[in-house]
């Protein structure tokens, strides 16, 4: 494998492995409150073309809600499926 593809995303460098405990979080709650803003604004106002203009605000509010919660409640999860689950 070339040793470039495996430094680099999209034409950018790799973060490097202490930042895992922030992107993953990160991305975890983009798609996340991307999907279930999406489903509660269509429940909301259905299919119509007041759809594009209110998704996306609710979607932006609920994700400066939900990153900030997620890396808050992050430790305690891990905490917890520990408790539930066998280590290998």
């Amino acid at each position: 494998m070339n040793s470039s593809k495996s430094h680099s995303f999209l034409g950018f460098r790799k973060l490097p492995p202490k930042y895992n405990g922030i992107v993953m979080p990160f991305f975890l709650s983009v798609l996340m409150t991307c999907i279930v803003s999406m489903i509660s604004t269509l429940r909301g106002v259905g299919w119509g073309g007041d759809f594009l203009k209110v998704w996306p605000g609710s979607w932006g509010i609920s994700w400066l809600i939900a990153f900030p919660v997620l890396l808050l409640v992050l430790p305690l999860v891990r905490r917890l499926t520990a408790r539930v689950v066998r280590s290998a």
